[in-house]
């Protein structure tokens, strides 16, 4: 496979980029695959004009040893956003953003469970730090099954490059912190907020945690302490979604 092409693999992440215009260059299905969702993406392609190859299931596993569920495509590098274009984003909507800042979130399947909550709660888009960060691969857009074609991502070389660009854009910036004297709950985000997630092991670092106008926690009543990063993250996300939504 041409090394400029990126993988995605699973009947519903490739119907996905068919529907948001991905330019797919070809898709490989596994001979005698049945089912509805089978048929009904084999009929979109060939509505679409996409090339078909039809090849025995040991062709798929060579691509992938992942769940492929008979469906292997490839398309061209997914985009992403630099900071005069994420500028470009944040001034269009005239009245409100929300973002998602991941803090050197390495976990693949982690960081596609996020994009798919993300998608789902109008995150309009997600920033990430070059180095450290979790790649966006096949494995990435299964697990977001195919959200990371719908929402926009910004990959910048520092962190706080992104978060000096938001305070003067008067975009709040919350950080979620084990460290925060308010939860969530007893917290009113803004209308235009970031939300910023911490790595699976370490959290927020202590120089992201300093750039925070507020850091906010999620109440926990067992004793566990600490929540999954995915989990975590769509709970507050899903707070954030509650109060535009019914307590504007």
């Amino acid at each position: 496979m041409d090394k400029e092409q990126t993988l995605i693999f699973g009947i519903r992440s490739v119907k996905e980029a068919i529907d948001s215009n991905k330019s797919l260059n070809r898709v490989y299905i596994q001979r005698g695959l049945k089912g509805v969702s089978a048929f009904d993406l084999i009929k979109t392609l060939h509505k679409k004009n996409i090339e078909i190859s039809y090849v025995p299931i040991e062709k798929l596993n060579r691509f992938t040893i992942k769940n492929h569920q008979g469906v292997v495509a490839t398309i061209a590098p997914i985009k992403f956003l630099d900071l005069n274009e994420l500028n470009e984003l944040i001034e269009s909507k005239k009245k409100s953003v929300s973002l998602l800042i991941l803090d050197q979130l390495s976990d693949v399947r982690n960081f596609g469970a996020i994009v798919r909550t993300a998608e789902c709660t109008g995150v309009e888009c997600i920033i990430i730090q070059s180095s450290g960060s979790a790649p966006v691969n096949g494995d990435a857009i299964k697990t977001s099954s195919g959200a990371v074609f719908n929402v926009p991502i910004c990959k910048v070389s520092h962190i706080k490059d992104a978060i000096f660009l938001l305070k003067q854009l008067n975009v709040k910036i919350y950080g979620a912190s084990e460290k925060a004297d308010n939860n969530i709950f007893q917290t009113k985000f803004k209308n235009s907020q970031a939300l910023i997630m911490g790595s699976e092991g370490k959290g927020l670092s202590n120089a992201v945690i300093n750039l925070c106008d507020e850091l906010v926690k999620i109440p926990l009543e067992g004793k566990i302490e600490s929540l999954n990063v995915s989990v975590a993250c769509g709970t507050i996300l899903y707070e954030i979604l509650r109060q535009k939504k019914f307590n504007s």
